[in-house]
């Protein structure tokens, strides 16, 4: 018998492959994922997939922040209003009162207060404004008068300058009014939302509380009711910063405004008080616009500079020194931190920001004092201020 060739010998004893989908040596071939393996890890298409996935979930989710932009204001400006009438609330519980009746006749008081002193104000912001309207050609004429008079110039009449500026500006102006009509819309929308949302909580009150805590165990309760206690606290102490705040503007002001004999003393001081204090960022400028212009429509220019000057200087003060001693006292901040807090959240968060900084940063501050312990001084002449014998 004839012995097998030694090609055969080899492909049978010496790892020769037999066949296409042999491995060409005797190692065994690494599993998937192996760092040898020149096939990727199983688990990789699927993170590709889920990355992929995230991808488009956090771009959904980050234009529907901007969308819903406006809504979280809302919801925000809500809760600020829940808790301030919160204590009002709770009095007329204690009464005996419903809760959701308590919360109604809370929340439409408030409302129709805002309400009455919008009209009353409001109608004579108008009137002055119409006053002031129709005086303009003659105080433009007077002008016109005494330019000529002491620098020989000639200025246009003011019939020709009107019909430039409406060809001029025309389209902006109608465009203007639509926007204008776009803006009343939304913001009677965006008002309901905010009635709507305020009665809500004020109605819950302990049930929403309850709901929430149901989620937290009895540590995080305790913890979550503490500060849902200091937030209401250091709002309810910013509204009386500002209550007083207003107060103390509209006494002021109306000393001023009888000094001076500028009619509607009364109305025009308190207008005055409320717009300075609770308007943020403007609302000294805005409220001191409307005496200026009364004191101009009915007096002169002497008068409304005067009382445009003693605005200006009125509010330097309240800025510089009465507002951060008022808010310090009420919401336990350095005077300096009030006024610092304040315009940094007015430059990150705009009006809403100003408006809120106090009582949020305040909050901060008593939950930071709450969890974090303080130590004792050491002794240091850098701690206090020297006798006056040294």
């Amino acid at each position: 018998m004839t012995s097998p060739s030694s090609s055969e010998a080899g492909g049978a004893g010496s790892g020769v492959p037999t066949g296409p989908d042999q491995p060409t040596t005797d190692e065994p071939v690494p599993p998937p994922g192996a760092p040898d393996s020149p096939r990727p890890p199983r688990w990789l298409s699927r993170a590709l997939f889920m990355a992929v996935v995230a991808v488009f979930v956090a771009i959904f989710a980050w234009n529907a922040m901007g969308k819903l932009e406006g809504l979280f204001v809302n919801v925000l400006i809500a809760v600020f209003i829940a808790l301030a009438l919160e204590p009002g609330t709770v009095w007329l519980v204690r009464q005996g009162w419903r809760r959701g009746l308590a919360a109604a006749v809370t929340l439409l008081g408030s409302l129709v207060v805002v309400i009455v002193l919008m009209a009353l104000f409001g109608n004579l912001f108008v009137q002055q404004l119409v006053e002031l309207a129709q005086s303009v050609p003659r105080l433009y004429e007077g002008l016109q008068g005494f330019v000529v008079e002491r620098f020989g110039i000639e200025i246009p009449e003011s019939e020709n300058l009107l019909r430039q500026a409406f060809d001029r500006f025309g389209e902006d102006v109608a465009s203007g009014a639509l926007l204008v009509g776009t803006t009343v819309v939304g913001g009677l929308l965006a008002t309901l939302t905010i009635l709507l949302v305020s009665y809500y909580l004020l109605a819950a009150g302990p049930r929403f509380r309850a709901a929430v805590c149901g989620w937290l165990t009895p540590a995080r309760q305790q913890e979550m009711l503490h500060l849902w206690e200091v937030t209401q606290g250091k709002v309810s102490d910013y509204i009386g910063s500002r209550v007083v705040l207003a107060a103390v503007s509209t006494v002021v002001t109306f000393a001023f405004l009888a000094i001076l004999q500028t009619p509607y003393a009364v109305p025009l001081a308190v207008f005055v008080g409320v717009v300075s204090q609770f308007v943020p960022t403007i609302g000294a400028y805005l409220g001191g616009a409307l005496p200026t212009m009364v004191a101009l429509t009915a007096q002169g220019w002497p008068q409304a500079l005067g009382v445009l000057a003693f605005v200006i200087a009125y509010q330097q003060f309240e800025n510089l020194y009465l507002a951060p001693k008022v808010s310090a006292r009420a919401l336990e901040m350095n005077a300096a931190v009030s006024l610092l807090v304040v315009l940094a959240f007015g430059a990150v968060f705009g009006v809403l920001g100003a408006f809120l900084a106090l009582p949020v940063a305040a909050t901060i501050q008593a939950v930071a004092t709450t969890y974090f312990r303080r130590h004792e001084l050491i002794e240091s002449h850098m701690l206090r201020d020297p006798d006056a014998s040294t």
